[in-house]
């Protein structure tokens, strides 16, 4: 099936003709119709009594429901967050792991999903199992290293320094065969390539919104299976329980939660500034469809690896990486100022592990692609 192409979206972000940004994986710049819903959200925090009490719900259960949409599951089974970190946390708290039992991470993994598990290792006498990610097929390696000696999995889809793809789906299958929990930290894939979660079928699957997604920062999504429903949350909140939509009557305690993951939705999760950015940047995600952000964002970065590799950078194959995310190895004696010398130029990317870092966007065209591969050229 041919799935068309975007055309440049540049038009819909506040992105000066001079810059050349190349660094989604770092952080995404906001929509325009982003900006305006922050604007009037934190306008109408200003004026507190015209805020009424379904103002506190209807934007939670929107971001709720278009979440859930793009990543293929039912709405009671995501929950409103502060951070990837936070979302880890409510895994790490809600499974168990027994003496002497391995929690599975990849080596060099970002660190909100790792910090967790270290604290569960050192207090419950388990063991880390660290895989390496220099495979040419990662998954494969992964599914090798998992045995019945494994607990918890904590993987992403996609590795955040290379843009190496992890096959969920296969993984899962094993995670079932040694009874392993997956716990998955989806920050540099989802909104930018297509994820099902239903097909998927993890455990817990954490989501940060200033990437990818591109929402305001501290906001996230938190996707939990139903069997975790009646589990514990980080925090003792009023909103998420029965019957407090009647302020009224919030001194009537209960023990009860709202149905589904609500229960583990943060505090003040009705952030008036927030919450109705996040809401727009999900409708424009969904009006631009996510299959056709991927096949967009693969095209551009399959014709840049060609660059790349003209100039003599060495790039993981079109199998082993992600269809977003582009990685050049550096040479051992490229220029230290690197980042710096392209800066100068307007073009902003990063480097992680001795890598350049390339995640391009709707807002880049190929003549910046062009320009960003001459200069580099003559850098390095």
């Amino acid at each position: 099936m041919v799935i068309s192409m975007l055309l440049s979206q540049r038009y819909l972000f506040d992105i000066p003709s001079e810059i050349i940004y190349l660094n989604t994986a770092f952080m995404s710049p906001l929509l325009n119709s982003v900006v305006k819903a922050i604007a009037k959200g934190t306008q109408a925090k200003a004026n507190p009594w015209k805020i009424k009490t379904h103002n506190f719900y209807e934007d939670v259960e929107k971001a709720r429901s278009f979440f859930s949409k793009i990543v293929n599951v039912q709405s009671d089974t995501i929950a409103i967050i502060p951070s990837a970190a936070y979302g880890i946390e409510t895994a790490a708290k809600n499974l168990s792991c027994s003496v002497q039992k391995n929690i599975v991470i990849l080596e060099n993994q970002f660190p909100s999903n790792v910090y967790p598990w270290f604290r569960i290792a050192k207090e419950k006498n388990v063991n880390i199992r660290k895989i390496p990610n220099d495979s040419n097929d990662l998954t494969a390696s992964i599914i090798e290293y998992l045995d019945d000696s494994c607990d918890i999995v904590a993987l992403p889809n996609v590795v955040w320094t290379t843009g190496q793809i992890i096959d969920l789906v296969r993984v899962k299958k094993k995670c079932d065969l040694v009874n392993a929990a997956l716990v998955l930290d989806l920050t540099q894939s989802v909104g930018a390539m297509t994820t099902n979660l239903k097909k998927i079928k993890p455990d817990f699957a954490v989501v940060a919104n200033y990437k990818w997604m591109l929402g305001p920062y501290a906001t996230a999504f938190l996707y939990v299976d139903k069997k975790y429903h009646k589990g514990q949350p980080l925090e003792e909140g009023w909103i998420t329980r029965r019957k407090s939509h009647n302020f009224a009557n919030l001194t009537h305690y209960t023990d009860q939660y709202q149905a589904g993951a609500v229960r583990f939705d943060m505090g003040e999760r009705t952030n008036f500034s927030l919450l109705p950015g996040v809401v727009s940047a999900l409708e424009q995600l969904l009006k631009w469809e996510i299959k056709k952000i991927e096949s967009t964002l693969k095209k551009q970065t399959d014709y840049l690896a060609v660059k790349l590799k003209n100039i003599g950078l060495e790039v993981l194959s079109e199998t082993q990486r992600s269809p977003h995310f582009l990685s050049a190895e550096l040479p051992t004696d490229a220029n230290p100022d690197i980042l710096q010398i392209l800066e100068s130029h307007g073009i902003y990317l990063s480097i992680r592990s001795n890598s350049l870092r390339i995640t391009p966007h709707l807002w880049n065209n190929y003549d910046e692609l062009d320009f960003f591969a001459s200069k580099l050229s003559r850098i390095i």
